[in-house]
């Protein structure tokens, strides 16, 4: 039985990961840890876990064998490396860090450690993001040429446990908004369906939707890989109606549609006018009753109870990190960025 603890009490916590634990039963929830005693308090009565307030006091006092950071986005390395530290396994929220240095040294951490460190990324472990990546590994659609992907909602206010207060919404704290909220998201699932890396990448980033803001809400990017397969991402926390998780896969073959019709997950209109519809099971929203298990804990509990690398190891979180920095800088400089994820 693995004893779990969670670091950062907010909505991600309460909502995902503690329920999650909670559920496995190969784990024993221990210890919740926020700076918000009340909030810690509450989790922890909840869960039935200690509470604390410092985590550096959590890891020295139990003994933990894994432990989630959902913390702001700008501890998720310096948390990490000291779980990684006291000899903790850690699953880390997206995105893993603020800088290319700071994944590095989370990696160096795990490695030095002798631990598994896992990025919560967890549209890779979707039903039907599954069966597009196995389609196209198999080469059912031929030669892929082009993408366009979305994610957007109207903003963490109605999510985050301190609404329009929020850290999302501050850069100190977080850093970067939409981008690394859901663009992050989105350049993950892209080179895990396709099995590729990104190249290049350019970029609009605007804060315009959000007067508290001072990071962006709005973006579009255009990616291109190794091969050639070009598309656009939009990450937005600007749509005041439903939310958009769609992803449009145009290839040879056909066009194939993933979490875009309301009844089927995956659709797919083949070059020959055939066409093949999948009932799959739906993705995790924002919206009311979107909270179904993400499968991110129980995969992280068993790649350690295996002693095996987990399914999206820092290495990989970096990657996707990468071309979302890359997208900044593509938006300073007015120019596409050469990507080197080598």
């Amino acid at each position: 039985m693995l004893k779990a603890a969670v670091i950062g009490c907010g909505s991600i916590a309460k909502y995902r990961h503690l329920p999650e634990y909670a559920a496995n039963p190969e784990v024993t929830l221990t210890a919740v840890c926020d700076i918000n005693q009340e909030r810690a308090e509450e989790l922890g009565s909840m869960f039935d876990a200690m509470a604390y307030t410092d985590y550096q006091d959590m890891l020295e006092r139990e003994d933990i064998d894994i432990v989630s950071v959902c913390t702001p986005n700008y501890l998720h390395a310096p948390v990490s490396i000291a779980a990684l530290n006291a000899g903790v396994h850690v699953l880390c929220e997206k995105p893993m860090a603020t800088s290319t240095q700071e994944a590095d040294d989370m990696i160096e951490a795990a490695k030095n450690a002798q631990k598994w460190l896992m990025i919560a990324h967890n549209q890779r472990f979707v039903p039907s993001h599954q069966r597009a990546r196995d389609m196209i590994a198999r080469g059912e659609l031929g030669k892929i040429y082009s993408f366009r992907t979305a994610f957007g909602h109207g903003g963490p206010e109605g999510w985050s446990a301190d609404g329009a207060d929020s850290w999302f919404f501050k850069k100190d704290e977080a850093f970067i908004g939409a981008m690394g909220d859901l663009g992050v998201h989105k350049t993950d699932l892209l080179r895990y369906i396709l099995g590729e890396d990104f190249t290049s990448v350019g970029a609009f980033i605007e804060t315009s939707a959000k007067d508290h803001s001072t990071v962006d809400d709005t973006a579009v990017c255009v990616l291109r890989t190794g091969t050639g397969i070009i598309g656009t991402l939009a990450a937005s926390w600007s749509y005041t109606a439903a939310e958009d998780n769609a992803t449009v896969i145009y290839a040879e073959k056909g066009i194939m549609k993933l979490e875009d019709d309301p009844q089927y997950n995956v659709v797919i209109d083949y070059a020959d006018g055939e066409k093949a519809r999948f009932e799959l099971g739906g993705i995790q929203t924002n919206e009311s009753g979107g909270q179904t298990n993400s499968g991110v804990i129980d995969s992280f509990v068993s790649s350690v109870q295996a002693d095996e690398e987990p399914a999206i190891p820092g290495e990989e979180g970096k990657k996707s990190l990468e071309v979302i920095l890359g997208a900044l800088e593509a938006n300073e400089s007015k120019t596409i960025v050469d990507l080197d994820l080598g």
